[in-house]
């Protein structure tokens, strides 16, 4: 794979969106522009950038049985943020699966009014920690030098590579968001079924993995699926919950035993997806340490 740095002096900036779950700190340390997802509440839509997990939560109790809906950035938005960062190179934006959120339709038009074609758009076809394991992989390989065709062929491996799963205390919140998909098929025992869902690498949508009737018995369901799915291979693995920090602590324990983690972090997961989960959310996001050890 061919690491030479671009012909061109003219620099790559990295795109993504806030489902990306990105930390702060990580976003500034390698210059990654978050284009803006919106919260759209009773009394005005507000950036979800511009709340912590825990205000958004404690706003979100206080709406039930009623909870607000979320809004992708315009076109516009799109266009005029990749027009000020052509003027200093090229730009890769990627964004949450086109099979669970319009944003990438919004970058994709707004790319299209950027003459010279210096704006690729990149399908993640997941969300959360996976999408942030190819936004990662992105901005460490232009740091190091990598052609815009190295960079793509990585983030390809990654996005087919990569497993996105999780347990849900409760189906309200998808339901009620109208992004429960193929789950549908639990509603019926919405208040009991613990799902284990992930992320489909055919058409980044959801799909049910299994079903328990506790948390503790889904993580472990998790677990087996992980275990099947990478066997020994070295991995690093984020785990991701709402605001479930017992669920985020069997989780760790759960797969620490069962996996050859290399690198294992707990991070919390951006209210512009909590919308559609609730606080009641842990799952893990796992790719496979190869695709990334190299880049840092």
């Amino acid at each position: 794979m061919s690491k030479q740095p671009f012909e061109s002096e003219k620099i790559m900036k990295i795109v993504t969106d806030c489902a990306a779950d990105l930390p702060a700190e990580e976003r500034d340390q390698l210059g990654i522009i978050e284009a803006p997802l919106y919260i759209q509440f009773p009394e005005g839509e507000v950036n979800s950038a511009d709340l912590t997990p825990d205000e958004f939560y404690d706003r979100l109790e206080n709406m039930r049985p009623e909870i607000p809906s979320t809004a992708q950035p315009s076109s516009g938005i799109f266009t005029d943020l990749y027009h000020q960062l052509a003027d200093v190179g090229q730009v890769l934006s990627i964004h949450i699966s086109s099979g669970l959120s319009g944003t990438i339709n919004s970058a994709r038009v707004g790319a299209e009014l950027i003459k010279d074609k210096v704006v690729d758009v990149v399908d993640s076809m997941t969300l959360s920690g996976g999408q942030r394991f190819q936004v990662l992989a992105a901005a460490l390989a232009v740091k190091a030098g990598w052609t815009r065709e190295a960079i793509l062929e990585r983030l390809a491996r990654i996005r087919q590579n990569t497993e996105v799963i999780y347990t849900l205390e409760t189906l309200e919140y998808l339901a009620r968001g109208g992004r429960i998909g193929r789950v549908q098929a639990l509603l019926g025992s919405v208040l009991k079924i613990k799902p284990i869902i992930h992320v489909d690498h055919a058409d980044g949508k959801y799909s049910t993995v299994g079903k328990s009737r506790t948390i503790p018995q889904a993580i472990t369901m998790i677990g087996d699926h992980l275990q099947h799915t990478y066997k020994d291979t070295a991995l690093w693995v984020s785990i991701m919950h709402g605001r479930f920090q017992e669920g985020a602590k069997i989780m760790a324990d759960t797969l620490g035993e069962r996996l050859n983690i290399k690198k294992l972090e707990v991070l919390r997961i951006s209210p512009v997806l909590g919308v559609h989960t609730g606080p009641g959310i842990v799952g893990a996001a796992v790719t496979p340490m190869e695709l990334m050890e190299d880049l840092m």
